[in-house]
């Protein structure tokens, strides 16, 4: 999988645990873009600051089992589609 930090926005705290929990190469942002599935990851501002590009719905599914072992929280779980361009966007729990 490949994940890109977007230009100008902070890191959430918890970013070590997911960049040390999950194999993500660091590419530049239009590469991780055209991946077939997307997941946001929101700083503590609200802002999505990562973005985690996967080719395969397989590989989808185990990093988002991943994140929600740290306790992270998808808001478009029960949502059908996409928003702001991300299948999934992850944040700390309130």
């Amino acid at each position: 999988m490949k994940t890109t930090l977007l230009e100008g926005l902070a890191p959430a705290k918890f970013d070590k645990q997911i960049t040390g929990n999950l194999l993500l190469s660091e590419e530049p942002a239009d590469v991780v873009r055209k991946e077939k599935l997307l997941i946001g990851i929101r700083n503590e501002d609200g802002d999505i600051y990562r973005l985690i590009g996967a080719t395969k719905h397989n590989s989808f599914m185990n990093a988002i089992e991943e994140l929600f072992d740290l306790d992270l929280v998808d808001e478009l779980q029960d949502t059908e589609g996409t928003r702001e361009g991300c299948d999934a966007i992850f944040s700390g729990a309130d």
